[in-house]
């Protein structure tokens, strides 16, 4: 995403806990600083991507956060998958500083960033959006304003909870068909033109060699995370809880990819359901 902006002539001020992160953005001369901070006291646009919700309240509320030297005006963007709670609470920390907050999430993965394909879902104030969306077309495809600060964050754990589901469900199809003796390139062609296609099937499939250039294709290394597949699934839980919305389905795929978290799982991509019900079957 910042090498996008970089491409599009902005110039990057950026930080990480990891400063390796930075390497590459430093080598196409964006300035790297120490801190949260450091970034807010430089630049009046600010996007920020996290793993979850205490590492995104760490960077803005934190003694090192941008909220401690931001300067009025500021629009503070986060594309981070939180609860949308927690995005409302930073956009009243952020209003008190004078500053604008965004909840901005995204879709798409690693190859859509790199890409600049990604989807973002935007919540926030209207006219606001309006101002940060040519920001958001340097590294999206499709960007949709979709209401108030935190909705963005209600779609996509939406999407994320769909992605979870329909995963799951083509791992197990694949794994059937396999099993009654089907070959999988012949079965995801057959899937792929009928009523049980899906992202999961026909972008990225699950299982080794069907495709070329997705994570089954790796080992399942590199792409989306099963902890942060987790992660999304149990802010979907408790957003459910809260609303009192009936989600047995993605309840059960929550299940599933804390389990595999457990067996050894946690740091593949979260097609590697695929090789976890191989294992499960093995057993």
């Amino acid at each position: 995403m910042a090498k996008n902006l970089i491409k599009n002539g902005y110039p990057v001020i950026a930080t990480d806990v990891f400063p390796e992160s930075c390497k590459e953005l430093q080598d196409m001369d964006a300035q790297v600083v120490d801190s949260p901070a450091d970034v807010a006291e430089k630049a009046d646009r600010i996007i920020t991507m996290l793993p979850s919700s205490p590492n995104v309240i760490e960077v803005y509320t934190g003694p090192n956060g941008i909220l401690k030297k931001v300067k009025k005006g500021t629009l503070l963007v986060d594309s981070s998958t939180i609860d949308p709670a927690v995005a409302k609470e930073m956009a009243v920390a952020a209003e008190k500083m004078g500053a604008v907050f965004m909840d901005a999430p995204v879709s798409g993965g690693v190859g859509a960033a790199s890409m600049a394909k990604l989807t973002f879902m935007v919540g926030g104030l209207e006219e606001e959006f309006k101002a940060a969306q040519e920001l958001f077309t340097c590294m999206g495809a499709n960007v949709v304003y979709c209401g108030q600060v935190g909705t963005g964050q209600a779609a996509k754990l939406c999407n994320n909870m769909l992605l979870a589901i329909g995963m799951v469900g083509t791992a197990e199809t694949m794994n059937l068909g396999i099993r009654l003796g089907l070959d999988p390139k012949l079965l995801a062609k057959i899937l792929n033109m009928s009523s049980g296609r899906c992202w999961s099937s026909d972008t990225y499939n699950p299982v080794p060699g069907v495709m070329d250039g997705v994570p089954s294709a790796n080992n399942y290394q590199g792409g989306f995370g099963t902890t942060l597949m987790a992660k999304d699934l149990g802010l979907t839980q408790n957003t459910a809880t809260n609303t009192k919305t009936p989600i047995p389905l993605g309840s059960l795929a929550h299940q599933i990819y804390r389990v595999m978290c457990s067996r050894g799982y946690a740091n593949k991509d979260f097609s590697s359901v695929f090789q976890f019900l191989r294992e499960e079957e093995a057993q």
